[in-house]
């Protein structure tokens, strides 16, 4: 066994294969648009400088950031054709810091459209960048009347080329929500005033809600790694990640006897329960206390007591005694606990759990 898998509390498996597949297929499903990759959060937690490249080799060109360090720290493990865009554009007096990286902005305010200018200013260059229009989340994007102050200075236009006219769906994972047709009402009304400019709106769950939404280019993230776009709809995607724990060792405990903090299990009878090396400080939901499941060679053992920070309890009664030694694993995320369910017992969404999934596991990459 490699010694650092044996030194960790669980091993996650991440298929790099997997997500190539998922991206053959999103590109399948966005008709004639481009496929661009989210990768911020270190791709999802499962590791940026590998799954970016795996990406790379499939034919991804287009990658997507939130800040500044996930670009400067993705951009040596990408092709030098790849381009990468940093959804929060540039803080305040770092804007030549994406020059010198190869990195290129998404303008969201006319704060950072002006500071952009004014460097395209200074180096006598345009400075090509994408800009977002907010289309009704009220999070990221140009408001309407900056929207306009942009339209109205035809510097800017000439300063910074616009790569794409971008915006973010809300509601997409819910395909009959009137936020999305609302949404889409007045994107167009933005696009229909650039014609010439490429467009982007669709993000994972946008590419399944048709070609109206799919414009020039999409830009999938949970979809790529495993996470159900639709909700309600079976999933067609392959499951990327594997979590499996390792018993630290085994009790039994008689009726009456109480398991974890604040005595939350109290046993009815005769159990036997195992301590397994992964708690919320590893991702693991607190909220999963007395409400998970682990398996087993594919039997299901309840979690009992109170997910603590480095541990979880199970009631492992009726498993057989050589499948408990300690070192030996169960089974959190996998083929019998998909990640969306785990999310739904955690009372979550997959991208919390795959954005916690902590950074004590060992991990092991397959394929790519």
């Amino acid at each position: 066994m490699n010694p650092q898998a044996a030194h960790a509390g669980a091993i996650l498996t991440i298929d790099l294969d997997a997500i190539r597949s998922n991206y053959r297929l999103l590109r399948q499903q966005a008709g004639k648009a481009s496929v661009a990759a989210a990768v911020k959060a270190n791709a999802y937690g499962l590791g940026a400088d590998q799954v970016g490249p795996a990406l790379a080799a499939e034919g991804c060109r287009h990658f997507f950031v939130a800040h500044l360090d996930e670009g400067i720290a993705l951009r040596p493990h990408l092709p030098a054709t790849a381009e990468i865009f940093v959804l929060h554009g540039a803080p305040p007096g770092t804007e030549r810091e994406l020059i010198a990286h190869g990195l290129t902005p998404v303008l969201n305010s006319l704060q950072q459209i002006e500071a952009w200018h004014a460097l395209s200013q200074t180096l006598e260059r345009p400075l090509p960048a994408i800009f977002q229009v907010d289309t009704g989340m009220s999070r990221m994007g140009l408001p309407a009347a900056e929207a306009e102050a942009w339209l109205a200075n035809p510097a800017f236009m000439k300063s910074i080329p616009p790569l794409f006219l971008m915006s973010h769906l809300a509601c997409a994972e819910h395909q009959g929500h009137p936020m999305n047709a609302s949404q889409l009402a007045r994107f167009q009304s933005w696009r229909q005033r650039l014609p010439h400019i490429p467009a982007s709106l669709a993000n994972s769950s946008g590419i399944f809600l048709g070609p109206d939404f799919q414009f020039d280019l999409v830009r999938p993230g949970a979809a790529l790694y495993g996470i159900a776009p639709v909700a309600g709809a079976a999933n067609p995607l392959r499951p990327v990640v594997a979590l499996h724990g390792r018993i630290i060792q085994c009790r039994t405990i008689q009726r009456g006897d109480h398991v974890g903090y604040g005595i939350s299990y109290s046993a009815t009878e005769e159990r036997r329960i195992a301590t397994v090396g992964v708690g919320y400080a590893d991702g693991w939901l607190r909220s999963m206390s007395n409400r998970g499941v682990a398996f087993i060679d594919g039997r299901p053992t309840p979690m009992v007591g109170t997910v603590s920070m480095d541990s979880i309890t199970l009631d492992v009664t009726g498993i057989a005694t050589e499948r408990l030694q300690a070192g030996a694993t169960v089974e959190l995320i996998g083929p019998h606990r998909p990640l969306d369910d785990v999310a739904r017992l955690a009372g979550s969404i997959g991208y919390e759990i795959l954005t916690d999934l902590g950074r004590r596991y060992h991990r092991e990459y397959i394929g790519g």
